[in-house]
């Protein structure tokens, strides 16, 4: 084993052999010189350590300081000098370094975790990417769509905004339905539905490790209304429509005499009429439960269609033979549906309460669809017909008999919506207030 005291010239001179070649040095006990064979030349510091518990040191362990070059011998002794003395505190110099390796390692894994965390699965980019999948995915309707922004941008993004979707648990999002009042019930529940939704679908992408949502408590379901419009109610709220700027008069009324949802009257296109038949095509991507629906319209629609459709083209002739193809029916700007429903309920409100003297209690637009279903009942309509003109899937429709039974009741829908809109349109006459026409008084007067 060559020794020397490792200089300069000391490493010049070292040659390679047929194996590694050491040269140790004299003045600084374990710090030596390693040759290659190919010529490569390292410093080294070579030590023993004992072990917890052992009396005597382990085999000799070789560390590497560095290559010639990146150090002077000087360099490589100073380090040498600090190996030892880690090595007579028992510490060993390998393991601290791999300690050390381990912990930058695991330093940039968590500053890499943490960069994900605070960009890709910010709860904000989680959500627009689900509010984007949620709205293309499949054919939804728009007011579903609506819903689901106001439930993530109005409620969830100004509390959740910034945070982590992985570390986001129920105890964040409790606090969330809480500060909903409790008379909203069905607000409630919709921020509870969409947001285990949208926790769901991240869970299955692998976003986070469980939907938080999963186990946590429903919210309580709306109470069902039962608010039916009395004869007198329904004619106070046909007459104050009439007295409604249109498009607003029009559809109050069209709401009355169809019977169909508020979203799919207001959002009604020229395109989904056709006169020559007295129809209304409601398509499956408006209607709420997704089936295309088919409304006969009674004459009292019509010529509310009628008068919309000499306005829009600036006729005064009647009768107005043909309806436009295109465009909205009910709309203020000619490009979007009408909106402001709520100021227009109140503006009809206070017409009413000025007519009678007082308003109509407790009532709301989808009490006009109640009602006419039991006004339906009064006239003797049958339960299959009524559910078909409210476009409903229920027991009448669904399940086995949903699949067997087949008949539409065009031809009874008709009927039911012709006598439906002969009586209401006689409550506007005091003197036929209180009469209920039966279907066959329908057909002959029809």
């Amino acid at each position: 084993m060559a020794t020397a005291l490792i200089s300069k010239r000391t490493v010049d001179d070292a040659k390679p052999g047929p194996r590694d070649q050491f040269v140790w040095d004299t003045a600084t006990a374990g710090f030596g010189l390693k040759v290659t064979p190919a010529g490569r030349k390292t410093y080294v510091f070579q030590y023993r350590i004992a072990r917890p518990g052992e009396a005597d040191r382990t085999h000799p362990i070789r560390y590497t300081i560095g290559r010639h070059g990146s150090l002077t011998p000087e360099q490589a002794r100073r380090r040498a000098k600090e190996l030892a003395a880690l090595v007579d505190c028992g510490i060993c110099p390998r393991e601290r370094d791999r300690d050390a390796f381990a912990a930058a390692d695991e330093a940039q894994r968590e500053a890499f975790d943490n960069a994900r965390l605070e960009g890709e699965l910010a709860f904000e980019r989680i959500a627009d990417l689900w509010l984007d999948h949620y709205e293309h995915e499949k054919e939804r309707r728009p007011s579903s769509v609506r819903l689901a922004k106001l439930v993530v941008n109005g409620h969830l993004k100004p509390v959740l905004t910034g945070k982590p979707m992985p570390h986001i648990d129920r105890e964040e999002i409790q606090p969330i339905i809480d500060a909903i009042p409790a008379r909203q019930r069905a607000m409630r529940r919709a921020v509870f539905a969409y947001a285990s939704v949208l926790f769901g679908w991240a869970h299955k992408r692998g976003d986070i490790a469980a939907n938080p949502l999963s186990g946590m408590v429903k919210p309580d379901a709306p109470k069902a209304r039962d608010r039916v419009l009395s004869d007198f109610e329904l004619a106070a709220v046909w007459q104050g429509a009439s007295d409604l700027a249109n498009p607003f008069g029009a559809f109050f009324r069209l709401l009355i005499l169809t019977g169909q949802r508020r979203s799919e009257v207001a959002g009604i296109g020229w395109a989904e009429l056709d006169r020559s038949t007295a129809t209304w095509t409601i398509p499956a991507a408006r209607a709420k439960n997704g089936v295309a629906h088919i409304v006969p319209l009674a004459p009292a629609a019509v010529a509310e269609l009628d008068r919309l459709s000499r306005a829009e083209h600036g006729e005064t002739d009647e009768p107005a033979e043909k309806w436009p193809k295109t465009g909205l029916v009910l709309t203020t700007t000619g490009i979007t549906p009408i909106s402001g429903i709520t100021k227009a309920k109140a503006a009809l409100d206070d017409r009413i309460a000025k007519d009678c003297e007082e308003p109509i209690p407790g009532w709301r637009i989808h009490d006009l669809r109640r009602t006419l279903a039991t006004g339906f009942q009064r006239l003797g309509v049958r339960y299959e017909v009524t559910e078909a003109v409210l476009n409903h899937v229920s027991g009448a429709k669904g399940g086995v008999a949903g699949i067997y039974q087949r008949h539409t009741w065009k031809d009874e829908k008709r009927t039911a919506l012709d006598a439906w809109a002969h009586h209401v349109t006689s409550l506007a006459t005091p003197i036929d207030a209180n009469k209920v026409v039966s279907i066959s008084e329908a057909k002959k007067s029809a």
